[in-house]
């Protein structure tokens, strides 16, 4: 092996690791919050549920009410956590933060901070959303919906388009030899794979407005599995398709699966390209819409505790 190739195998086998270690650490931080929401959700479910006029009765009321000792607590880490969720875009404008770390990877835990953090101020507003707080809440339920859709978009977009086509017609060259390899033993895989990935011309991306297109992405996303599903059920037989878990997981056919997952990479990569050019329309809209509502969450969110503190909230 040259040095070359040796320095890139060690980039490369670095980068792997770095990787799974941020996929454990994404896998910890979602359990982490839905843990700590569905911990509070539940000791309060009782509460939550009463009709308005029968909370001052209940026993947890004292607590749970938004100015109480758990739902002002609670309102002060949901306000935290959404200002952490900030140092995100501050790190483009702040080299020294701009440094530390993977910008994919600070995007990964924004979006569990923003799903955690509107879940968080509902259990302490106890469901109920009125005035300033009602307004910031519902802002802030939108900039949340809108992040996964930034975070969707973000990962569409190749980091290197020439790197991302070189790597599609290596694949593309393997998927051909694979599929070649498997007629032979199973005769419906090699068209089902051709249907199954099949991909709109770039002459139809051209010609569809830009939120038809997302919504196109989305939909070959979506129904992927499925067909991955049948796929497996066709070609590896319904004992095989039930023990994958309804072709879920894998089968314990090597070559079968090999084909499945090369004619994956190969049409995520082909849609990626495929789609570039919309995706970058709807992504630089995407930004006109979730900036400002972030801003206005913020200083919605100011205002409320500005009052909270001013006017003395019982």
């Amino acid at each position: 092996m040259s040095q070359s190739a040796a320095v890139q195998s060690m980039i490369f086998n670095k980068e792997e690791a770095s990787e799974k270690k941020h996929r454990f650490w994404m896998l910890v931080s979602w359990i982490a919050a839905m843990a700590f929401v569905g911990a509070f959700a539940a000791y309060g479910l009782d509460y939550y549920t009463l009709p308005w006029k029968d909370r001052p009765f209940s026993p947890k009321h004292m607590l749970l009410r938004p100015s109480g000792p758990i739902g002002v607590n609670l309102g002060v880490f949901g306000v935290l956590m959404f200002f952490v969720i900030f140092l995100y875009p501050l790190r483009k404008r702040w080299g020294w933060l701009g440094r530390q770390g993977n910008s994919r990877h600070w995007l990964d835990f924004h979006v569990v901070l923003g799903t955690a953090a509107p879940l968080v101020i509902a259990l302490h507003s106890s469901f109920k959303f009125g005035g300033i707080a009602g307004m910031a809440f519902w802002i802030m339920t939108a900039v949340t919906a809108s992040g996964f859709i930034g975070r969707y978009l973000y990962s569409q977009i190749p980091r290197s388009l020439n790197a991302a086509e070189l790597t599609i017609k290596e694949i593309q060259d393997a998927e051909v030899h694979l599929r070649w390899n498997a007629e032979e033993k199973h005769e419906s895989i090699g068209t089902s794979l051709v249907d199954l990935f099949a991909l709109p011309s770039p002459a139809q991306v051209a010609r569809t407005p830009v939120m038809v297109a997302l919504c196109w992405m989305i939909w070959l996303d979506l129904k992927r599995p499925f067909q991955v599903s049948w796929l497996r059920l066709r070609a590896a037989g319904f004992g095989a398709w039930l023990g994958s878990l309804f072709g879920i997981f894998q089968t314990r056919n090597p070559e079968l699966e090999f084909a499945i997952q090369t004619a994956r990479r190969q049409a995520s990569l082909s849609k990626r390209v495929l789609f570039l050019s919309r995706t970058k329309q709807v992504f630089n809209l995407w930004h006109v819409v979730h900036r400002p509502f972030s801003y206005s969450f913020a200083i919605l969110a100011i205002l409320h505790i500005v009052v909270v503190l001013g006017m003395g909230y019982r």
